[in-house]
């Protein structure tokens, strides 16, 4: 059962979700010495991001962190490059930071890339997952029919249509048809593999995935809809998203 929490604006949402992760962090080095995170990217990520860098009291040089997809091809001083989007909104902000092990999309092997970021995560497991929710219920890249069996941590996947205009329709690209069709994605095994899940989704174009995902069936074709059995799982959203929910979330600031 997913933990479901609202707020009023999605600063406010994003802090909160940001404070989860952070005593979540905090208690994993205070207990074993090192944290190993996940951090998502895209619009529904910057107020979250924003709040998580200025934290206090968090030992980031004790964090390794990966992050959950980038575009096949893609260079990195490309706007919608992932690994350009948390150099400027991660990375840049934690000189301190242990490890950020970036995907190359454009790498001129991706087998090999492929099995250099796999080896990598296949030896972290992952304590804190940042992630959000597409407006198809993509988790990661992970489009429906999403593949709920794979076992590795990484793997090529086509983006679908609804997928493509999220993109273009936040603005990362001048047309659809420059929105990439393929991507290097963390494999939906890979990403509830992690021992506690924050889930940041504001905004109410995201409104009808929040409805499929919180409280509609487990289906691949809602794949973030798989949450529903992750034991530690907690959804954050603003007002907005949650506007289609049937049931009043059990905490609310609102």
């Amino acid at each position: 059962m997913i933990d479901i929490r609202c707020h009023e604006t999605k600063a406010a949402n994003g802090a909160a979700a940001a404070a989860l992760g952070a005593a979540a962090i905090r208690e994993t080095i205070a207990a074993r010495g090192a944290a190993t995170v996940v951090i998502a990217t895209g619009a529904s990520q910057f107020e979250m991001l924003e709040a998580l860098v200025a934290l206090p009291d968090i030992d980031w040089s004790k964090v390794t962190a990966f992050h959950l997809d980038e575009y096949i091809g893609m260079p990195e001083t490309h706007p919608a490059s992932f690994r350009k989007y948390l150099k400027e909104r991660f990375t840049g902000r934690l000189p301190t930071l242990g490890a950020f092990h970036f995907i190359a999309g454009d790498a001129p092997d991706l087998d090999a890339e492929l099995a250099r970021v796999n080896a990598l995560l296949d030896a972290h497991p992952i304590d804190v997952m940042f992630a959000g929710i597409g407006e198809n219920g993509h988790l990661a890249f992970n489009d429906p029919p999403a593949d709920f069996t794979s076992t590795v941590a990484y793997k090529v996947v086509e983006l679908e249509e609804r997928c493509r205009r999220q993109q273009f329709g936040e603005g990362w690209f001048p047309t659809f048809e420059d929105v990439p069709t393929e991507a290097i994605s963390m494999t939906v095994q890979r990403i509830v593999s992690a021992r506690l899940v924050v889930l940041t989704v504001p905004d109410e174009r995201k409104a009808e995935a929040v409805q499929h995902v919180l409280e509609g069936p487990v289906t691949n074709m809602w794949p973030a809809s798989i949450l529903q059995q992750h034991p530690d799982c907690h959804a954050f959203l603003d007002r907005a998203a949650a506007s289609r929910l049937t049931k009043k979330p059990a905490a609310t600031n609102m």
